[in-house]
C-alpha cells in the first residue's frame, strides 16, 4: 500500500523511481513508496521531468501541480500533487497499480 499523506492544498507521496525503462509505467507498491518505470535516463533531469509528466497524467492534475520535494537526484523521492484530495489520489493510485492475481 502507497503512503499518501494530506498536505493543506494536496497530497505527498513517496515514489521509488526506476529509470531507463521501455515505457513510463507503475510497477507496483514497496515498503509504503510507488515504484515508478521511467523511460528516461537520469541525466540532466530527464527522468525528473519525465516521472512529472507520467505521474500529472496518471493521476489526472497538471504538470504544474507536481514537484518533487525531496530526492530530484536518487531515486526515493517525496513528491506532491496539489489539487487533488487524499481519497482522490488513493482511489486514482488504486487504478494504477497492477493486479495482484
Amino acid at each position: 500500500m502507497v503512503k499518501v499523506t494530506a498536505k493543506a492544498d494536496g497530497v505527498e507521496l513517496e515514489v521509488h523511481a526506476k529509470p531507463r525503462a521501455s515505457k513510463s509505467a507503475v510497477r507496483g507498491a514497496s515498503e509504503g513508496a510507488l515504484e515508478v518505470a521511467i523511460a528516461a535516463p537520469p541525466v540532466d533531469g530527464e527522468a525528473n521531468a519525465e516521472l512529472v509528466r507520467f505521474l500529472s497524467r496518471a493521476l489526472g492534475v497538471g504538470k504544474r501541480d507536481v514537484t518533487i520535494v525531496r530526492g530530484e537526484s536518487g531515486r526515493h523521492k517525496r513528491v506532491h500533487v496539489a489539487r487533488i484530495s487524499e481519497a482522490e489520489a488513493r482511489a486514482r493510485i488504486a487504478l494504477l497499480l497492477p493486479s495482484q492475481a
